[in-house]
């Protein structure tokens, strides 16, 4: 069994995302890692270089920037380091610059590819996500933040990057996927505020025109934290690969529910029933779970 792993980056220094850590939480588990990076304007090259690992093949690659509707230049990004995948490659990780394998998952990850290797039913694997919030202490936990993930695709043509590269489509179909006890750590919403106010800014340059913008994207030094309904402390242990980053974290960040946003009775009742019971009840999805 051959597996590769791919992601990309852009300006990772840039925007502070652990993009190191992302990549070295995914190489003990393949035999290569495609790094995909984008036309930066800091040292996000020389830092993926730095790694030194035989299992990295880097390209370079210059993004659209001229697509600026519903992300879809992620999606392209996503394809390219796709299609740079050994063709002898079975099953392929995908991981993006802000999310981090834990090492305690690496047995069950494991063993879903290899106990679903020759199941041509199966086209992917499907992670639960947690989405760390304001600081590496807090899990947003309401259900527009709480959905699973397809982060092991088959080595397919056929499978593609959906939308803003949120997942992945077979055919314009869903994909079948085995769901397995492994987790993807999200930390793409813990940075300083005014780095997650930068980042934001830059990224909704790809989903969003200049008049857009302009109308709609309020010019502030500092992101807003409050601006969230519902989040639950962390009590599990992070990716060691993690851990530095963690020591580093220099600005303070404490939640009071009774000042997040308020819910409707409707999407209270809605988070109530997928937090208790599991039950999820209007959300799209690109995977059908088979048994």
């Amino acid at each position: 069994m051959k597996v590769s792993g791919f992601t990309f980056v852009r300006n990772g220094v840039k925007f502070d995302y652990p993009f190191l850590e992302s990549i070295r939480s995914v190489l003990p588990l393949c035999d290569e890692m495609i790094v995909s990076v984008g036309n930066s304007e800091d040292e996000t090259l020389e830092m993926v270089q730095s790694i030194g690992s035989p299992k990295i093949k880097i390209m370079q690659t210059v993004w659209d920037d001229s697509l600026r509707e519903g992300g879809r230049v992620l999606a392209v990004e996503t394809d390219k380091a796709k299609a740079a995948i050994s063709e002898d490659t079975d099953w392929c990780i995908y991981i993006q610059a802000d999310e981090v394998l834990h090492e305690k998952d690496y047995p069950a990850i494991t063993e879903g590819m290899e106990k679903n290797l020759n199941d041509r039913r199966i086209d992917g694997l499907l992670f639960d996500h947690l989405n760390f919030y304001g600081s590496f202490d807090y899990i947003a936990n309401s259900r527009k933040w709480q959905y699973k993930q397809i982060r092991i695709i088959r080595n397919d043509p056929a499978i593609t990057s959906f939308r803003d590269a949120i997942s992945f489509m077979k055919n314009g179909k869903r994909l079948k996927v085995k769901k397995i006890d492994a987790t993807v750590y999200h930390y793409g919403w813990v940075r300083k505020p005014d780095a997650m106010q930068q980042k934001l800014e830059t990224f909704n340059k790809m989903w969003h025109d200049d008049q857009w913008m302009e109308k709609n994207f309020e010019k502030v030094d500092e992101f807003d934290y409050s601006h969230i309904d519902s989040l639950e402390h962390f009590t599990g242990t992070h990716p060691k690969v993690m851990h530095e980053r963690i020591e580093r974290m220099n600005w303070e960040f404490s939640f009071d529910p009774t000042k997040g946003i308020k819910l409707s009775p409707r999407l209270r009742f809605l988070n109530w029933l997928e937090q208790k019971y599991g039950i999820e009840i209007g959300k799209f999805k690109t995977y059908k779970i088979i048994r």
